[in-house]
C-alpha cells in the first residue's frame, strides 16, 4: 500500500548525508516523498563565502538532489540559517509553534503517514538541527502522525572512523574524539534501514551539493565522503538509523519504514 513521508531537513545537504538512501527506497517501493527544507543554507561555508547568493546555489543544488532521489514535492521554509553559533538569530530562534504550525500545513496537505524529523541531540548538535527535533515532536501534536528521528549509530560512525584513522584515510579533523557524544548510542536506536541498493542515488545526492565540497579551514565531509571507494562508501552509508520516540524498551531493531 502506498503511503506519503513527509522529511524536515535543516539545510540543503542535510538530506544527502542522513536520509538520501531511505527517501530513494521509499520513492522506489511506491510511496509518495515530500521533502521540506527549513532554510536555504546561506550562512554555510563555500568557496565564495556566505550570503543570499550561496542560498540561491544552495536551493538549485536541493532540487537537484531531489531529482536524483525521485522526490515528489520539495517545500523550503525559508528561514535564515543560525549558522554554527546562531549570533544573529535565524531558523534555531524562530517560536517553535510558527515553524510547526507551517509542517502541520504541509503533513495536513500530504495525509502524511509518516514524518521524518532528527534525534534529540541534533545529530552533531547543529542549532537548526536542535530546532528541527522540536518542531517535528510539535508538528506531530498538532497533526497526529507517526514519527521517526533520523540519526546516526553512534558505535558504527565511531568504528569507521577509527578504520579511517588507521589506514591514513582520514583528515586529521576527522577525529572519533569530536563524535562521542554526537548523534545516538546503538541501544536506542529502533530503524536500521538496509539502503544498499540506494547507494548511487545517495552519493548522486552529495555530488549535488557541490557548493559544500569546499571552503573552510577543515576538510568538508561531502568532499570526503565522495572521494571513498565504493566499498568504504558502502560500509559507511550502506545503513541509515532511526529513533521511534514512542516505541517501548528493548524493542527490536526494525529494518522496515512502515
Amino acid at each position: 500500500m502506498s503511503r506519503s513521508v513527509v522529511c524536515l531537513h535543516a539545510h540543503p545537504d542535510d538530506e544527502a548525508l542522513l536520509t538520501a538512501g531511505t527517501l530513494a527506497r521509499a520513492v522506489a517501493e511506491g510511496h509518495r516523498v515530500t521533502l521540506v527544507v527549513a532554510t536555504d543554507g546561506e550562512a554555510g561555508l563555500a568557496d565564495d563565502g556566505p550570503g543570499r547568493e550561496l542560498g540561491r546555489r544552495r536551493g538549485a543544488e536541493l532540487a537537484a538532489s531531489a531529482a536524483a532521489l525521485g522526490v515528489h514535492r520539495v517545500v523550503r521554509f525559508g528561514y535564515p540559517d543560525s549558522g554554527m553559533s546562531n549570533e544573529h538569530g535565524g531558523f534555531a530562534s524562530v517560536p517553535v509553534d510558527e515553524a510547526a504550525g507551517r509542517l502541520a500545513e504541509v503533513l495536513t496537505a500530504e495525509r502524511a503517514d509518516l514524518l521524518l524529523g532528527y534525534d534529540r541531540y541534533g545529530g552533531y548538535g547543529h542549532p537548526d538541527h536542535r530546532q528541527v527535533h522540536r518542531v517535528a515532536r510539535r508538528a506531530r501534536e498538532l497533526v497526529p502522525v507517526r514519527l521517526l528521528e533520523a540519526t546516526v549509530d553512534r558505535t558504527a560512525l565511531l568504528r569507521v572512523l577509527r578504520l579511517l584513522r588507521a589506514t591514513r584515510l582520514a583528515p586529521p579533523d576527522f577525529h572519533p574524539d569530536r563524535m562521542r557524544e554526537a548523534f545516538t548510542a546503538r541501544d536506542e536506536l529502533t530503524h536500521r534501514i538496509d539502503v544498499r541498493s540506494q547507494l548511487d542515488a545517495k552519493r548522486a545526492s552529495m555530488r549535488a551539493h557541490a557548493s559544500q565540497a569546499a571552503g573552510g579551514a577543515d576538510t568538508r565531509t561531502l568532499a570526503f565522503c565522495l572521494k571513498l571507494p565504493r566499498p568504504l562508501y558502502r560500509l559507511a552509508f550502506g545503513t541509515e538509523w532511526f529513533v521511534d520516540p514512542d516505541a517501548p524498551a528493548g524493542q527490536p531493531v526494525r529494518g522496515e519504514l512502515f
